[in-house]
């Protein structure tokens, strides 16, 4: 450790770095919320938090070109936030698991208590 740092409560910081999740369970948390970080994405998971539905019809419904929203949509799709299901040559996106609703509800519901 540095010998500048004044280590006021031994104890908490001897139990937070014992609890604390290792180092790439945080750098993949942080690469998670990086893909929160860009508002068309949060739009298409917007989109999808109602419907599922195909590219064609998210880019429909946040006025882009598909070309934009296919983009965005495998950046989601490697962060695992969203999934695909084909029906014939259709492809058809919605939110990968309750886990993403929840994030995107949680999200919401801070930001609307912010604005109170």
């Amino acid at each position: 450790m540095n010998d500048e740092l004044n280590v006021v409560h031994p104890d908490i910081v001897a139990r937070v770095k014992e609890t604390m999740a290792p180092e790439e369970t945080l750098y993949d948390l942080a690469e998670l919320f990086k893909a929160f970080s860009d508002s068309t994405r949060i739009k298409i998971l917007s989109a999808l938090f109602e419907a599922e539905m195909c590219v064609g019809d998210i880019a429909a419904a946040l006025g882009m070109t598909p070309s934009a929203i296919s983009h965005q949509l495998r950046v989601l799709k490697q962060a695992k936030l969203v999934r695909h299901r084909k029906e014939g040559k259709m492809v058809y996106y919605s939110l990968d698991d309750d886990h993403v609703e929840e994030i995107f509800r949680q999200g919401l519901d801070h930001i609307k208590e912010g604005n109170r």
